[in-house]
């Protein structure tokens, strides 16, 4: 898939800057940039990634075909970062629902830092 603006909305190239996450060139260096490689993850379908960059703990609740089956029935429209710490991520979402209706998926997300790595752990939604 050939992306010219980085789905995550930071302004720059998708080559230039989820990309070489995406192809385990580079580690994300902060729980942010891992949040908004996830999400371009989910845009371009590469479950993969999202399936790597989850926390060993919750692999279990989470397969490669669940993330590919959500990935591919969702259409992401943009990624808004509300608040962001050292290993906790508040994001919004936009995404269009069957009706074709905008929604958002508002997250606070907790991340862990493991020999360098950033993984996504869980998190918890707003209503």
């Amino acid at each position: 898939m050939e992306l010219r603006n980085c789905p995550c909305g930071s302004g720059m190239a998708f080559q230039h800057c989820c990309q070489p996450y995406h192809l385990r060139v580079k580690n994300a260096p902060t729980a942010e940039v891992l949040m908004r490689s996830r999400y371009s993850a989910f845009v371009v379908a590469d479950a993969a990634y999202l399936y790597d960059t989850t926390h060993s703990s919750k692999k279990k609740n989470h397969s490669k075909n669940a993330y590919l089956n959500s990935a591919k029935n969702t259409k992401w429209l943009k990624l808004e970062i509300v608040f962001s710490d050292f290993d906790v991520v508040e994001f919004k979402a936009y995404y269009l629902n069957k009706k074709f209706q905008t929604e958002v998926l508002h997250e606070k997300s907790n991340f862990r830092l493991e020999d360098g790595k950033w993984y996504y752990v869980d998190g918890d939604f707003y209503g």
